[in-house]
C-alpha cells in the first residue's frame, strides 16, 4: 500500500508543479496588463496589486481593437461554419457511397497532409492575388477550406455509423440531403463539435495567413494587429491588454466545448 501512496503522491506533485507552469504565463499576461505604465521589475511587477484598467479603457476605447475582434471573429466563425459543412459532406461520400475512384480521391486528397504548409503559401498568395481577394473577407477564409485533417475524421466517424440507418432511411423514401441532415450530422455532434474547436482555435490564433492577406489596417486579424502594436512601441500593458482580450474568446470556445472533446476524439478512434 505505501508504494502506491508513494506513486499517487508523486504524482499529484507532478501534476500540480506542471499546472503551475502552464498557468503561469497567462496569470503573467493578466496581472501585467492591469499594471500602470511603467518599467516591468520581477519579481516585485507579478503581485497583482495596485490595479490599474486604463489599459483596457486604451484598447477598448480605440478603433483598432474592436474592429480587429470583430475580423477574427468573422474569420473563425464562419471558417468553422464552413470547414464543418464541406467535411461531414465529403466524409459522408468517402464512408458511405461507392463511386469509381473514391480510394485513389481520398488518399490523394489526405496526402496533402504530408505537404507543409508553408510550400503552398506563395502559390496559393499569388492564386488569391490575382483573384482579387487581397484584403477581403473571401481571400481569407476560402483557402483554408480544404481541411483534409477535418476530411480524414469524418470519414472515420461516419464509417462506423450502421448502414442499416441508411438502407431504412432509403426505404422509407428519404433523398440523400434529407439522410445526410436527419441522420448524419445529428448523429455525428460529438466529432462536429471536437472539429469545431480545434478549427475555431486554429483560425483565431492564425497568424501568417491573415499577415499576407490583410494588407490595411481594417482587415488585420487579433494576432497580427497586437504583433503590430509592439512594433509600434506601445506600452507593455496595453499589448497585454490587448493579448488578455484575444484570449478570452478561445478560453470560453474551450468551456462551451470541452464536454464534447473526449467523447468526439474517442468516437472518431482510428478504425478502418
Amino acid at each position: 500500500m505505501r508504494p502506491r501512496l508513494g506513486g499517487k503522491i508523486l504524482r499529484g506533485v507532478f501534476l500540480a508543479v506542471a499546472s503551475v507552469i502552464t498557468i503561469f504565463p497567462f496569470y503573467a499576461m493578466i496581472v501585467l496588463s492591469l499594471k500602470p505604465v511603467a518599467a516591468v521589475e520581477f519579481p516585485r511587477s507579478l503581485v497583482p496589486w495596485p490595479i490599474d484598467t486604463s489599459s483596457y479603457d486604451r484598447v477598448l476605447g480605440g478603433g483598432d481593437i474592436p474592429l480587429w475582434t470583430l475580423n477574427t471573429l468573422i474569420y473563425s466563425v464562419v471558417s468553422v461554419v464552413l470547414v464543418l459543412l464541406l467535411s461531414s459532406l465529403a466524409g459522408y461520400a468517402f464512408a458511405k457511397k461507392r463511386f469509381p475512384g473514391k480510394e485513389t480521391m481520398f488518399w490523394s486528397f489526405l496526402a496533402m497532409v504530408m505537404v507543409p504548409y508553408h510550400v503552398t503559401l506563395i502559390p496559393l498568395f499569388v492564386l488569391i492575388a490575382e483573384a482579387g481577394g487581397v484584403d477581403t473577407y473571401w481571400g481569407l477564409i476560402v483557402p483554408t477550406l480544404a481541411n483534409a485533417q477535418a476530411v480524414f475524421l469524418m470519414r472515420q466517424f461516419i464509417g462506423t455509423l450502421p448502414d442499416e440507418l441508411f438502407e431504412a432511411a432509403k426505404i422509407d423514401g428519404a433523398s440523400e440531403w434529407r439522410i445526410f441532415a436527419t441522420i448524419v450530422l445529428p448523429l455525428c455532434k460529438p466529432i462536429l463539435a471536437t472539429l469545431g474547436l480545434f478549427v475555431f482555435l486554429w483560425h483565431w490564433n492564425d497568424f501568417l495567413w491573415p499577415l499576407l492577406v490583410g494588407k490595411s489596417t481594417d482587415m488585420r486579424t487579433l494576432t497580427v494587429g497586437i504583433a503590430a502594436l509592439q512594433e509600434e512601441n506601445v506600452p507593455l500593458n496595453v499589448v497585454l491588454a490587448g493579448a488578455t482580450i484575444a484570449f478570452v474568446p478561445i478560453f470560453a470556445a474551450y468551456l462551451v466545448g470541452q464536454r464534447y472533446l473526449t467523447e468526439g476524439v474517442t468516437m472518431s478512434g482510428i478504425k478502418g
